[in-house]
């Protein structure tokens, strides 16, 4: 093999870059783990209900797997956040469904939720404070240092945040009017299909902007670098008193 057939360091590090990139992704989003558990409940809520019409017994079940879930996590002493969030979210739409008596209000919580969640990512983007760099800065261990010390990564986080917001509003645009004049075991279909779809594009999007971007700034290892460094100017001191 020749020089020339051997990968260089800088598609090395791209490699890496793009490698750790997926995995604070799947940290971040919950990977196909949180998907399932995302897609689950409301999968078996209009199962259910476009077998039997009944809405109590298919709102209790919605909500008794969203809790499986939680307590499977909690066993095995995983991450429950995307878990937890999926329960509360569950609880809201069974709460709103019972209340008004109408299946299709067992999704409104969540399509408001996907509503204001769309309009803060397009907001904090033309703010220049793009909100999917708040959410991922912490993962790469940058916190908020791209905002001033890493120009290319903040174009990246906020083209990611325009893609997110418009994203979200799309899937608002088709499940809004539904929600109007489709009926219940309809609606649910479509609500259940556009779970995903429009999750796993923005996710590709961020990560085509992130991987093309330059490498987040750990902010962490300069804090570690910084302590040890005072440490030994600290015992250099002590050692040489005359200085």
């Amino acid at each position: 093999m020749t020089s020339l057939d051997k990968p260089t360091t800088t598609d090395q590090d791209a490699r890496a870059s793009k490698e750790v990139t997926e995995a604070a992704l799947f940290e971040a989003f919950g990977g196909l783990r949180g998907m399932i558990e995302t897609v689950v409940p409301g999968l078996l809520f209009v199962t259910i209900f476009t077998i039997n019409k009944n809405l109590q017994i298919s709102a209790i079940a919605a909500l008794a797997v969203s809790l499986v879930l939680v307590a499977v996590r909690l066993i095995r002493r995983d991450t429950v956040k995307h878990a937890f969030s999926g329960v509360f979210g569950v609880a809201f739409g069974v709460v709103f469904a019972m209340m008004t008596g109408n299946a299709k209000d067992f999704y409104l919580p969540g399509m408001l939720y996907t509503l204001g969640l769309a309009l803060a990512y397009i907001v904090t983007a033309a703010a220049g404070v793009p909100l999917i760099g708040l959410i991922l800065g912490p993962v790469f261990k940058e916190n908020l240092s791209w905002r001033t010390r890493n120009p290319g990564r903040k174009k990246a986080y906020t083209k990611a945040s325009w893609a997110w917001g418009l994203i979200l509003l799309g899937k608002c645009a088709i499940l809004f009017p539904l929600y109007w004049w489709a009926d219940p075991t309809k609606f649910g279909w479509v609500s259940v299909a556009l779970k995903i779809p429009p999750f796993l594009l923005a996710v590709y999007l961020t990560w085509v902007f992130l991987a093309k971007a330059p490498p987040p700034i750990d902010v962490f290892a300069e804090m570690e670098a910084e302590e040890r460094a005072e440490k030994e100017r600290k015992a250099a001191a002590q050692g040489h008193p005359e200085a």
